[in-house]
């Protein structure tokens, strides 16, 4: 009789565990003819690349590095990108500024300092730096290097 009753009270639990389970997961309720599930492709969505602004490129500078009496030169091209075709205008209103900033910046370098990657990119900041201070209606978002040459 013991053994019945056990027998009951498990197949009772049982139903009543798949009942709530079906109702916790929202499938309950009655089913209709089953469907066969239907793909679709999947599509990644590619983020798109920032926009690029307008380059403006500038002479290439040559000037004596730093603490080393002349004998190491630094050759340095770049091109600034600008976020604003508006700015353009700016620029080449102050490039003769904007060149002398950017030399006397260059010729206050040691070879240390424009040596590593490191140096360059912070050399690079400095040049964005100092060009956006002749800058009003927008500002330098990046300058290249097109060509870095150190003899």
């Amino acid at each position: 009789m013991n053994i019945l009753l056990v027998a009951v009270l498990i197949l009772i639990a049982g139903v009543g565990g798949y009942f709530i389970q079906e109702l916790i997961s929202g499938n309950s309720g009655s089913k209709g003819p089953s469907t066969p599930m239907q793909t679709q492709p999947v599509t990644t969505a590619r983020p798109t690349p920032p926009a690029v602004g307008v380059m403006v490129p500038l002479e290439p500078f040559i000037v004596n590095l730093a603490r080393t009496k002349g004998s190491r030169i630094l050759k340095v091209t770049a091109t600034l990108e600008l976020n604003n075709p508006v700015v353009q205008l700016e620029v080449e209103d102050n490039r003769q500024k904007i060149m002398d900033s950017i030399l006397v910046l260059l010729s206050s370098k040691t070879f240390e300092d424009v040596y590593s990657i490191q140096g360059k990119f912070k050399l690079k900041d400095e040049i964005t730096t100092r060009v956006n201070r002749f800058l009003a209606m927008g500002h330098v978002k990046e300058v290249y290097f097109s060509e870095f040459l150190i003899q």
